[in-house]
């Protein structure tokens, strides 16, 4: 089948149209979730009404529900923003770039009690890219590490959930957090602060 000009670069609704089409069957394939997001191209005029910021911390802004098999938000990043180091409550999580940079950092898992987590690898995300994580790749950290520049970055997660493990980097430790949204489609909830965000 030959793909449609709109399905080689899909504008906001239609990548929205096209993930509900995807994730109808109950098996997930990575590959053709992350190669649609990555033909996505960013366009602030489309996401702009869903960034909210936060002069304290990153935002989590839901997009879309994905009938109850996905949950697509927005997130904004100010200057100096980041994530706890974080598991992913044995979801699907795919994350793609909007506007600016954001550093990824991975971390195995802790071996025992009391142990300092070691670093795996890190790498500085660039406008329109795309990267994939589950709890079987290990746990991340995300922060916008500029100073000057605030950072928007699209988060897919199968399936949706509301609270996972955040852990102590010197120590292994970890803590279960709730997890809550900033917005909900571009209209802004009461945002309850968890641990799972921090002001870097």
């Amino acid at each position: 089948m030959e793909q449609t000009e709109m399905q080689k670069h899909p504008n906001l609704a239609d990548l929205i149209r096209a993930l509900h089409q995807i994730f109808a069957n109950d098996k997930i394939n990575v590959d053709e979730v992350q190669n649609l997001l990555e033909s996505h191209k960013s366009d602030s005029r489309e996401w702009l009404k869903y960034a909210k910021f936060d002069q304290y911390r990153y935002t989590r802004n839901l997009v879309d529900e994905g009938n109850g098999k996905f949950n697509l938000m927005i997130l904004c990043w100010g200057e100096g923003h980041g994530s706890s180091i974080h598991d992913h409550a044995d979801s699907h999580c795919f994350l793609k770039m909007l506007q600016g940079q954001l550093k990824e950092t991975l971390f195995n898992w802790p071996d025992g009690e009391k142990k300092e987590l070691t670093k795996n690898s890190e790498a500085i995300l660039q406008e329109n890219q795309c990267t994939y994580i589950s709890d079987s790749v290990g746990l991340h950290r995300v922060e916008n590490v500029s100073h000057t520049e605030v950072a928007v970055s699209l988060h897919l997660y199968s399936p949706p959930f509301d609270s996972c493990n955040c852990f102590d980097q010197r120590t292994g430790h970890k803590k279960r957090v709730r997890v809550t949204f900033s917005s909900k489609y571009g209209e802004i909830t009461p945002l309850v602060k968890t641990d799972f965000q921090e002001n870097n």
